[in-house]
């Protein structure tokens, strides 16, 4: 396996010590070849403590932050989805994270702090603006992406010098970060590229064996990930719509950006490192195929309707993914039903989007027909997470 032109060797200890372990590499910005990176790893065993989200107890806390401080990974619960969680400044424990999800290092981890005071530990800079967004929703459910500080490690931003920051406002991942003392880096507690998980049972039907710890403090409240706003760029730009929308940064800084729209990638393209997580034109997808289908509720229906009935007539089993009042049109068509919520209530939606997609999976459809949910408020970070399910194909738009 290459990285960045280099060889890299692994390894494994026995005690206390990485998975995998690799030679020394440079993070300049090159190549990247991955595909068997992370063919094997050894099976551990792995416990869930359930952990009371609002007041969570300091010996579970204590628990998990030993972990944390020699050198382990922890799956925690955040307000958006559940984190794969290491000491933000411990390169080997970094390198546990990307071994447990098989991801690849030119995908950043996001680091999360507990107070603001630990920016200054991970970047050199801290503009006004920044400020100003922190003091607006910190803790909460937006990241920044700012200048990276000396001491953060290049795996936790892919060789690039940017970082990717925010504070979590649950309880139980605000006690975690305090009680190591630490910042620490996190992505979603998944496997790499799969359905996100909101339940401390998702993290484990994709982690089993893979991470030594869940803290379960039951589901996650917004269901979707972090908005990611870049602040090194001319004009702040969202990278990835989440649990802040558009119309609540412009608010405050009247100027951010829309996502830039995403191109069918050329060849090679998936291998650049990127500035934030989720990325990827496919991302947050089932193991089966999902189509996404637009325009008004009424068309989207008939054309689903259409495509479920053609699918069933052929022997397949669908499942489709709609809001409540799509219901009536689909009972008794034969095909798997799973309903969103409210349609106007994207929160709603969004909270319930990850945990439907997965029972669609555990229900054995073969293919998942899903509506959309239009653009506004939380519904651009849903359209995002269902047009990267779909890998960027959606039905019936011109």
């Amino acid at each position: 396996m290459y990285l960045f032109g280099r060889k890299l060797t692994r390894g494994r200890f026995e005690d206390g010590g990485v998975l995998y372990s690799y030679e020394q590499f440079s993070f300049q910005l090159r190549r990247i070849k991955v595909e068997k990176q992370f063919k094997y790893m050894p099976h551990i065993r792995t416990e869930i403590i359930a952990v009371n989200p609002v007041h969570p107890e300091p010996t579970a806390i204590e628990r998990a932050a030993k972990l944390l401080r020699d050198g382990e990974v922890v799956v925690f619960p955040t307000e958006t989805v559940y984190g794969l969680g290491a000491a933000a400044f411990q390169t080997a424990a970094l390198e546990r994270i990307f071994v447990a999800k098989g991801r690849p290092f030119n995908d950043p981890l996001i680091v999360h702090i507990a107070g603001e005071h630990e920016l200054e530990l991970l970047t050199t800079a801290i503009p006004e603006h920044a400020q100003r967004l922190a003091q607006v929703f910190w803790p909460g459910p937006l990241t920044l992406i700012l200048p990276r500080g000396p001491r953060v490690p290049s795996l936790v931003t892919a060789g690039l010098e940017t970082v990717a920051i925010r504070m979590p406002r649950h309880p139980v991942a605000l006690a975690l970060i305090r009680a190591l003392g630490s910042p620490v880096a996190a992505p979603s507690a998944n496997r790499f590229m799969h359905v996100s998980p909101t339940t401390a049972q998702h993290a484990l039907a994709d982690l089993a064996g893979r991470v030594p710890l869940i803290l379960d403090g039951g589901p996650c409240q917004i269901g979707v990930e972090s908005t990611v706003l870049d602040l090194c760029s001319e004009v702040p730009t969202i990278l990835r719509p989440g649990g802040i929308s558009l119309e609540a940064l412009r608010s405050v800084l009247p100027h951010v950006q829309l996502p830039i729209q995403h191109k069918v990638p050329g060849r090679g393209e998936d291998v650049q490192a990127k500035k934030a997580p989720g990325q990827l034109l496919t991302h947050y997808a089932p193991t089966i195929p999902l189509l996404l289908f637009d325009g008004t509720d009424e068309a989207m229906r008939a054309s689903m309707l259409a495509e479920m009935q053609r699918r069933s007539a052929q022997g397949e089993r669908v499942g489709v993914l709609v809001a409540d009042a799509d219901v009536p049109v689909f009972q008794g068509t034969g095909s798997i039903i799973q309903t969103l919520g409210n349609a106007a209530d994207p929160a709603e939606v969004a909270a319930a989007l990850f945990a439907g997609l997965r029972a669609l999976e555990e229900a054995r459809v073969q293919v998942i027909l899903c509506r959309n949910f239009g653009d506004r408020g939380l519904g651009l970070a849903i359209r995002d997470r269902l047009l990267k399910a779909a890998g960027g194909k959606i039905f019936g738009q011109d």
